[in-house]
């Protein structure tokens, strides 16, 4: 957290007082939109809270730190909060597990779990890996499976058996949508018109911090910002639940103000449907309620 004044900390308490004591239809029926408004992600059908507890800052490296006690303090205090919606990926180590602990005794319709299935050459055929999804996160189904951090423009074609494999699990009820990550411009300017992708996850910030740019690698380049969104409201448009994630810069933006451009900037671009971030903390949990609370209009 960025070094704050009396006159933020007082914001922020007032904000939240707001957030606890409006009801997601009384923020609705203001005019507002909450953090804990359920969402449907386009024509997935899947309804998602608007806010997702990210699992993976740095790798989920910041999430395993904490321990699992501390862990599951974390996702009980966001859960309890009405924030239902977490996602992880196979390869933030040991996350899905510690997901699973977290969550376990909640009703599983109580909430919606995202992974993502790593694209490097693997053994293990696609069905199987999909099994081991669902023994790490403990659960029989799993709402949202992604394709993770695509880059290169051919990855329909390269990831083909994988794609064809999620379209037969998503048949059998085994996932319930099925979409892709994107790290990079040449694979997001495949995505409009494409009619496999249910659910895109796309980079999304004011300044363009750890966005999208031309090379095949995440770089410290500042990305192309309204390319990003031009492709960003065509797909959405064309029917596909869109998912932002980078929303602070990756951890970058440090600044109270910073950080409600940026929420405000992807919340009200109108293609947005979702949002994630990565907590340490239960304080930045109640921020980030607070924040959408007073920017999203």
């Amino acid at each position: 957290m960025g070094h704050s004044t009396r006159r933020d900390f007082l914001r922020t308490a007032a904000g939240a007082g707001l957030a606890a004591g409006l009801s997601g239809s009384a923020l609705a029926s203001a005019g507002k939109r909450a953090a804990t408004d359920w969402v449907t992600l386009g024509r997935s059908g899947v309804k998602v809270t608007r806010l997702a507890f990210g699992t993976g800052s740095f790798n989920g490296a910041v999430q395993r730190d904490l321990g699992q006690e501390g862990f599951t303090r974390l996702v009980r205090h966001a859960y309890d909060r009405g924030i239902r919606f977490f996602e992880t990926a196979e390869s933030y180590r040991g996350m899905p597990e510690m997901l699973a602990i977290a969550l376990k005794g909640l009703p599983r319709d109580s909430y919606r779990l995202m992974t993502k299935y790593e694209t490097d050459p693997d053994r293990r055929q696609p069905a199987e890996k999909m099994d081991m999804f669902r023994r790490q996160l403990n659960s029989e189904y799993i709402d949202i499976l992604l394709l993770h951090c695509l880059r290169p423009p051919t990855w329909e074609r390269d990831y083909r058996p994988i794609e064809d494999a999620m379209t037969l699990a998503k048949d059998k009820k085994v996932i319930l949508s099925h979409g892709a990550s994107v790290h990079g411009l040449k694979a997001l300017r495949t995505f409009p018109g494409n009619q496999w992708l249910d659910v895109a996850m796309i980079r999304m910030n004011h300044a363009g911090v750890a966005m999208d740019t031309e090379l095949l690698r995440d770089t410290s380049d500042i990305g192309n910002v309204d390319e990003v969104v031009k492709h960003t409201k065509a797909v959405h448009q064309q029917g596909m639940g869109v998912i932002s994630m980078k929303l602070v810069g990756e951890g970058r933006f440090k600044d109270f103000a910073e950080r409600d451009r940026a929420m405000k900037f992807a919340l009200n671009l109108g293609c947005v449907d979702c949002v994630t971030l990565g907590f340490k903390n239960t304080a930045e949990i109640d921020e980030a309620i607070d924040r959408i609370a007073r920017v999203a209009a």
